[in-house]
């Protein structure tokens, strides 16, 4: 009997992996596997290093850069060794003056950690709660930790989400996507709503990229070219198309900081908006008339799609199709291309398997504690969402050969 072979594991390569790869490369002078080996343990021990201050803090009732009548007091470091999945560690342990500190991550005469590093890159990937973390460490190391411990921990990453928010980006998108998630957050004990506002952008091979994630909550054209403006200043110079609902303010901010572009109003959203308060026995009825507009061959033959929807449904449902005759200069550059080009900027549904992502977040907690435990959350989120974007988007090539040609001289050949 032939010997069956065994499952070859495909790395996938992510837009996520590689930029750690290039950190890590620009970091260390890797000129062998060996090398490679020796920079991850270099990462380990500093991440756990990390983790055990954030325990020295929460021992003592204070940090680093704080002062407190406590007698008692950092005392430098003691290095020790561990075992784990990169062989030989070295660990340098915090210390405290009354030597009354215990560190729980790697405890005193813990000499095997071979478990921990895939447990803190799950735990930090996964977008998880305080709570379910908390619950995590205490199942597999058999104590517990404080959920403002957790907390404490994560705000490491404070430093590396901002360094993601200030990344140089890409000198031309052929399109770019806003949506917004809301969330609830607790601010002074009050409990606010606020959008997380995600840009999605496809660079010029096809590939989604997300550009960056704002907090806010009074749209306006303002806050719109504040956002605009950041994304200029890092280092995007040409956007072809914008498509986005009808966020407050934010067409004439692209007029201003983008001239050139032109703001598709997503279609899925206005047909939503549409239908939001039709009864259930003529949803999808009425849904199939609005279908008869925006697959029309032409803007022409759309219009008097518009009209003949608008006469049906008018005595029934009165204004309902009145956004569409406010809007139609948004909702009409869609026409001028072919349903290929259509399925991409007509809608955000491109950005909606990383919505799904995020609802996941709303689910898991009903309020966040603050604006900063919100944004923590979904840059895990995203991180873990992107791992997953190994393609282009579906018939690109058709897709940039029609843009080139509408958008003349702006794309490269």
């Amino acid at each position: 009997m032939a010997r069956r072979k065994k499952p070859v594991h495909k790395v996938v390569m992510t837009e996520g992996k590689r930029q750690i790869i290039a950190n890590l490369l620009s970091e260390y002078d890797i000129k062998s596997a060996n090398d490679i080996q020796e920079a991850l343990k270099d990462l380990l021990g500093g991440t756990i290093k990390e983790m055990m201050e954030t325990e020295m803090d929460a021992h003592l009732g204070y940090s680093k850069s704080e002062r407190s009548d406590n007698k008692d007091y950092r005392n430098g470091y003691k290095n020790k060794t561990s075992s784990g999945n990169f062989g030989e560690l070295e660990i340098s342990v915090p210390q405290d003056r009354q030597s009354s500190f215990e560190p729980q991550i790697v405890k005193k005469r813990q000499k095997d950690i071979s478990s921990i590093d895939q447990k803190i890159i799950s735990m930090y990937a996964k977008g998880l709660s305080t709570r379910q973390i908390s619950d995590i460490i205490e199942d597999i190391y058999g104590f517990e930790v404080s959920e403002g411990f957790i907390s404490n921990v994560t705000d490491k990453l404070l430093p590396q989400i901002e360094d993601w928010q200030n990344r140089p980006l890409d000198e031309i998108y052929p399109v770019l996507y806003i949506d917004a998630i809301h969330f609830s957050v607790r601010d002074n004990g009050i409990i606010r709503k606020v959008a997380a506002y995600v840009i999605l952008g496809i660079t010029l091979s096809g590939k989604k990229e997300v550009l960056t994630i704002t907090i806010g909550d009074n749209e306006s054209s303002k806050y719109w070219l504040s956002v605009l403006n950041e994304l200029k200043n890092r280092g995007v110079a040409d956007i072809l198309l914008i498509c986005a609902d009808g966020l407050s303010g934010i067409k004439e901010a692209i007029v201003t900081a983008y001239p050139n572009t032109e703001y598709q109003r997503c279609i899925v959203h206005q047909v939503r908006n549409t239908l939001k308060f039709v009864p259930y026995k003529d949803k999808k009825e009425f849904a199939s008339d609005l279908k008869s507009i925006y697959h029309a061959p032409t803007e022409e033959k759309a219009l008097q799609a518009l009209d003949k929807v608008t006469d049906k449904w008018e005595q029934l449902y009165p204004n309902t199709m009145k956004r569409w005759k406010e809007n139609w200069d948004c909702i009409s550059p869609i026409f001028k291309f072919s349903m290929s080009v259509r399925k991409v900027i007509y809608t955000t549904n491109t950005i909606e398997s990383l919505n799904s992502v995020y609802r996941k977040l709303n689910s898991q907690r009903s309020v966040f504690p603050s604006d900063t435990s919100l944004l923590k959350a979904l840059y895990l989120a995203t991180f873990e969402a992107t791992k997953k974007w190994t393609g282009t988007i579906r018939n690109w090539a058709q897709v940039y050969g029609e843009l080139s040609i509408m958008y003349e001289g702006r794309l490269p050949e």
